[in-house]
């Protein structure tokens, strides 16, 4: 794999991982209330430990693709 496809790969992951993290934030936004009453019949939560849970899990999530798809191609890209 040339570094030209490795950076074309990268950049679509991107690309797939920030759509995933948007449709996440979309559902939660659009559909909150829906979400939450699917979750607290399986777990005893409240809606603010609800609402810090998928916060949380959103900037990890964020954080990896920045770390393991930005930052490489990034990389890449200041190489060649």
């Amino acid at each position: 794999m040339t570094i030209n496809e490795l950076k074309d790969v990268l950049l679509c992951c991107l690309g797939i991982n920030y759509s995933i993290l948007f449709i996440w934030f979309c559902v939660f936004l659009f559909a909150h209330d829906a979400l939450y009453r699917l979750h607290a019949r399986w777990f005893k939560l409240t809606p603010e430990s609800f609402d810090a849970i998928h916060y949380a899990g959103m900037s990890k999530y964020k954080i990896g693709v920045l770390l393991l798809n930005l930052a490489p191609w990034a990389a890449l890209c200041i190489l060649k």
